[in-house]
């Protein structure tokens, strides 16, 4: 990717996201400069700047110290769900362009606002999905952009755990996350389908949400035993979402679940013409010549003798080098706010749901 000047970004939030993907990311960015880290916490702040940061980087614990420095183009938010919200509009309103963690918001009305705020400002705004730039979202989406899947018209968002639960950080704490597995993996296999489907147009939502598990003591769990008095989210939670031309998508979210059919970030679409799961790779199925058929792409390019799979670009780095492309390029970001804003209305919806007894209805 050439480029004439450096892209000047700031890095909110210098925790586990965003060693694990963001600054990673951007490191392998000719064009990108990362000069500005913020973290409550300033010896993370710190870590990072040395890290990954330019000569003169700066660290903050106050992120709206860092978003004064007018040389900065773009914020990464990595923070908690809580302040997704309140950091990307205040960003957005200081003339930053902002990738923001999934999921979007902790709420559907921060969400909204962060919608509003980049189109009043003009600033892009794009959110966290990578699983997007995976080699076989790709092809898949593709497929059913050309049309041969037909019209889909059922769906199954996969976001399922047998016993991973994340002890560390927040993620236990519903007045920072608002919510568990729901709004943090289920997040990603919920935007998957959508985009598959083109589908963002959501009639009724219904949904359960449970507390079984998590109150278990010393639990076997991947990352340790968890606290039950700290484990203020649900352990699991399923919603059934229809959408207002009849399609019906079934989405089921857990951390800890007595399944064997686990699997995260996976989509089952069903179509007039064929249809797709990814639960043993990619697998496409149909009739052709009146026999049933499925078939498997090659996604890893592994008949060819110089390709080193240990080389291909990662979909977090797939990510960050598109986002920046097109800042550079003045072009849509992949995941479109609007697309985004969708998911978390539902994930929303389905709490709601939960809480209620009741379907939740959304204005045509």
């Amino acid at each position: 990717m050439g480029c004439k000047d450096k892209v000047r970004v700031g890095i909110i939030g210098c925790g586990g996201i965003a060693n694990g993907k963001h600054m990673p990311g951007l490191a392998k960015l000719d064009c990108v400069e990362m000069v500005a880290f913020c973290d409550i916490i300033e010896e993370r702040a710190e870590k990072a700047a040395a890290q990954y940061g330019s000569k003169d980087a700066k660290v903050y614990t106050d992120y709206r110290k860092l978003l004064e420095d007018k040389s900065i183009d773009v914020v990464h938010v990595c923070t908690p769900n809580k302040s997704h919200g309140y950091i990307t509009v205040d960003a957005l309103e200081a003339g930053k362009h902002v990738m923001c963690e999934k999921p979007m918001a902790k709420t559907a009305a921060d969400a909204r606002k962060m919608v509003e705020t980049a189109r009043r400002t003009g600033k892009k705004l794009t959110i966290g999905y990578q699983n997007r730039f995976r080699p076989d979202s790709e092809y898949l989406y593709t497929l059913c952009r050309n049309g041969e899947l037909g019209e889909i018209y059922f769906a199954k968002a996969h976001a399922v755990r047998r016993r991973a639960v994340p002890t560390w950080g927040v993620f236990l704490d519903e007045e920072e996350q608002g919510g568990g597995p729901l709004i943090d993996i289920g997040t990603h296999a919920l935007d998957l389908t959508l985009w598959m489907m083109n589908n963002y147009k959501v009639k009724s939502v219904m949904g359960t949400v449970y507390h079984k598990l998590s109150q278990r003591e010393n639990a076997a769990n991947a990352w340790g035993p968890w606290d039950p008095k700290k484990f203020t989210v649900e352990d699991s939670a399923f919603g059934f979402i229809v959408m207002q031309n009849g399609a019906t998508i079934i989405l089921e979210a857990s951390w800890a679940l007595n399944t064997l059919m686990v699997g995260e970030a996976k989509t089952t679409l069903c179509g007039t013409e064929a249809g797709a799961d990814m639960w043993d790779g990619l697998r496409i199925n149909g009739e052709k010549y009146g026999k049933l058929y499925i078939t498997k792409p090659g996604l890893d390019a592994s008949g060819v003798d110089f390709y080193d799979a240990s080389k291909a670009e990662s979909p977090g780095d797939k990510e960050a080098r598109m986002w920046i492309e097109c800042i550079i390029n003045d072009t849509e970001p992949v995941v479109k706010p609007e697309e985004a804003l969708v998911v978390t209305e539902i994930l929303e919806a389905i709490y709601q749901s939960a809480r209620t007894g009741k379907a939740i209805y959304f204005d045509e």
